[in-house]
């Protein structure tokens, strides 16, 4: 049994109607890279519309309150992770990872073995995370001005 002070957590595929929470999770939780890699990340730059009326973003509500999203997208043999953001409200308490699992039920939902995700070289924490959950680099390629991680992770079947 959960304990009186458990956080309730909820996951939810985002509508047209959260397009604006969207965007401000997604800006408030990469807004501290800009700095760092000089310029806007890849996510901040996004227009979410057509992903959401498409499905592939997910919140999850933390006690009632919009904590932080993943997208997901189906390639031809693997699901991709385009994005995953935390509000910094939230951040430390586990939710990252989280959405990470998130991920890999989705991917076996649709039937995948294999879940990838790219991530920018100077997101140097992200790059941990992921490798902490067990996810391999792939390869690396210049892009802007930086340099882009490939990650992905097979799933036990």
């Amino acid at each position: 049994m959960a304990s009186p002070d458990a956080e309730q957590e909820t996951f939810r595929q985002a509508t047209a109607e959260d397009v604006a929470a969207v965007i401000a999770i997604t800006n408030e939780a990469y807004a501290r890279y800009v700095p760092i890699i000089g310029r806007k990340p890849q996510p901040m730059e996004t227009d979410y519309l057509p992903m959401i009326e498409a499905g592939e973003v997910w919140l999850i509500d933390v006690d009632g309150q919009l904590a932080g999203l993943i997208v997901l997208t189906d390639e031809a043999d693997r699901l991709l992770i385009y994005s995953v953001a935390v509000r910094p409200t939230f951040q430390k308490r586990g939710l990252g990872r989280r959405l990470l699992d998130w991920a890999e039920t989705r991917a076996a939902v649709y039937g995948y073995e294999l879940v990838r995700l790219y991530t920018n070289a100077l997101m140097v924490e992200n790059i941990a995370l992921y490798q902490r959950v067990g996810y391999t680099e792939t390869g690396r390629e210049t892009y802007k001005g930086g340099i882009i991680v490939y990650m992905e992770k097979r799933l036990e079947g």
